[in-house]
């Protein structure tokens, strides 16, 4: 028995107290506990394909210039190495843009070795052209131009081939397999079973069923899949579990109920699909993802995933490690004026709301006396509140006390730009935020941010009233749904501009 209490414990994640999780039944919880973790991450394996490419495509057209170029000329020609950057860079790029690193990719690689390597020729004519016009082609070696764009076009195609043995031994070992979990366990779900059973290169786990329908009553169980629980369930088996993708197994009749199932799925970072294969419907074929031949209708993607998801770490990395060798100064000056302002700890670390509604500690400098700490925002900070410090008030104010949370973003508990994580027990209109705003936690479909899209337009600080709130949320979804390196860079220009003297934060 003492087991199984601390295998459930596990699968709920960290439990404070005045937090409560929803509860699982016990098989529900097992199979979240079992899939909390995954030996690949798809994102890492895009990246991994990307620095084969370039690399590659790199190392030939060097090796050629060293072996070939360099004899000749008699020194290294430095205005070789432009090319050999940009060329590779441009040309893995666009196989990105034409969803040339997707696993669909690798698993049918026939029909992307042509597209890689007429990308490859596309950039190589481009240059080609460039150095016409600019009459620089006799700069450049004409057989060191003919062999590497030869011999990265052959590489592009059995590099595709040999990857693509890779993953579909990857894929049958489990270690490249989607996980996904059925909603609904009737008639429509037994057929999408029958049909992924019969697609050879079929890479989705379902790992379980979600169903109304009490007891074994639920046709798809049948099947030999456990039914993990009743449907309201899900949104907490979601946020336990890593798993990838949500199928909906309901007819297109059932419009209704179709309805009330979005509404409480969509706060989940996962891809939700409408199976499609039972119904006489049909659609453009742009409006059709596909398994094999298997249809399904795209009800919502998970937003900044796969190679996304890798650029946007690695931009939060290298910018938040430069940004405290940078501040270094700026953030021991301030940790002297707290210590001599008031006694108590230097820093103060607060539980909040993460990515999927996980629990992380953020850290902060002190703003408020020691013995006045509110560790979970239960009474809302306002204007000349007796709890904040002096030196408190201008850091909390010029947004200086957030500083310490550049620290958390390197651990990966939160992203340089993002929704801003809120405490646990933060109230507006003297109800909490999930209370207050329908869907509220769908901000948590991604990484939080130390800043935002809504705190640079001004929604930032005391949330008193519902529709400062509702506000927040809204620009919130919209950084979501409109996510770029480029915007991300242009929140980051504008925070020290909008937050600094902002009057709504104190």
């Amino acid at each position: 028995m003492a087991m199984i209490e601390a295998e459930t414990r596990k699968a709920s994640g960290e439990v404070l107290p005045g937090v409560q999780r929803s509860a699982l039944n016990l098989a529900a919880a097992r199979v979240a506990a079992n899939l909390r973790h995954r030996p690949v991450s798809v994102a890492f394996l895009a990246a991994f394909l990307r620095f084969i490419d370039f690399s590659t495509l790199f190392a030939i057209g060097a090796l050629i210039h060293v072996f070939y170029v360099v004899p000749n000329v008699g020194n290294y020609a430095l205005h070789y190495y432009l090319p050999l950057v940009v060329l590779p860079a441009l040309t893995v790029s666009l196989i990105g843009t034409f969803k040339g690193y997707n696993l669909d990719a690798y698993r049918r690689p026939l029909g992307y070795v042509g597209k890689a390597a007429g990308l490859w020729a596309a950039v190589f004519g481009v240059f080609s052209l460039v150095l016409f016009f600019f009459r620089a082609g006799e700069d450049f070696s004409r057989l060191w131009l003919a062999v590497w764009f030869i011999c990265g076009f052959c590489m592009l195609g059995i590099a595709r081939l040999m990857l693509a043995r890779l993953v579909r031994e990857w894929t049958r070992n489990g270690l490249l397999e989607r996980r996904a979990v059925l909603v609904g366990g009737g008639p429509e779900a037994v057929s999408l079973i029958h049909a992924l059973d019969a697609e050879p290169d079929n890479d989705i786990r379902i790992c379980g069923i979600f169903d109304d329908r009490d007891g074994e009553r639920a046709p798809a169980v049948q099947e030999g899949f456990p039914r993990l629980g009743r449907i309201d369930e899900l949104v907490e088996f979601g946020r336990r579990a890593q798993i990838d993708l949500l199928i909906v197994a309901l007819p297109l009749t059932a419009e209704r109920r179709l309805l009330e199932l979005m509404k409480q799925l969509w706060v989940l970072p996962v891809d939700i699909r409408l199976a499609a294969n039972t119904t006489r419907l049909r659609f453009r074929p742009r409006s059709y993802s596909f398994i094999g031949s298997v249809p399904f209708l795209d009800l919502f993607d998970k937003p900044i995933a796969g190679w996304d998801s890798v650029v946007k770490r690695l931009f939060d990395m290298t910018i938040a490690s430069l940004a405290l060798i940078l501040l270094s100064p700026v953030l021991l000056a301030v940790a002297i004026a707290v210590k001599l302002d008031s006694r108590g700890p230097v820093f103060f670390r607060q539980h909040r709301y993460g990515f999927n509604n996980e629990l992380i500690g953020v850290f902060k400098f002190r703003s408020m006396y020691t013995e006045m700490t509110d560790a979970n925002a239960a009474r809302l900070v306002t204007r000349d509140d007796p709890r904040i410090t002096r030196v408190g008030r201008f850091i909390r104010r010029t947004s200086l006390d957030e500083l310490p949370q550049l620290v958390n973003v390197l651990k990966g508990d939160l992203s340089l730009v993002g929704p801003r994580p809120h405490a646990l027990q933060a109230k507006a209109a003297d109800q909490l935020y999930e209370q207050v705003v329908d869907g509220y936690f769908a901000r948590h479909r991604v990484k939080p941010g130390i800043t935002g899209w809504a705190q640079v337009n001004g929604w930032r600080g005391e949330t008193d009233t519902q529709e400062k709130l509702e506000r927040r949320v809204e620009y919130d979804q919209f950084y979501i749904e409109n996510w770029s390196v480029l915007f991300d860079l242009y929140i980051l220009f504008l925070t020290p501009f909008r937050l600094f003297n902002d009057e709504a934060a104190y």
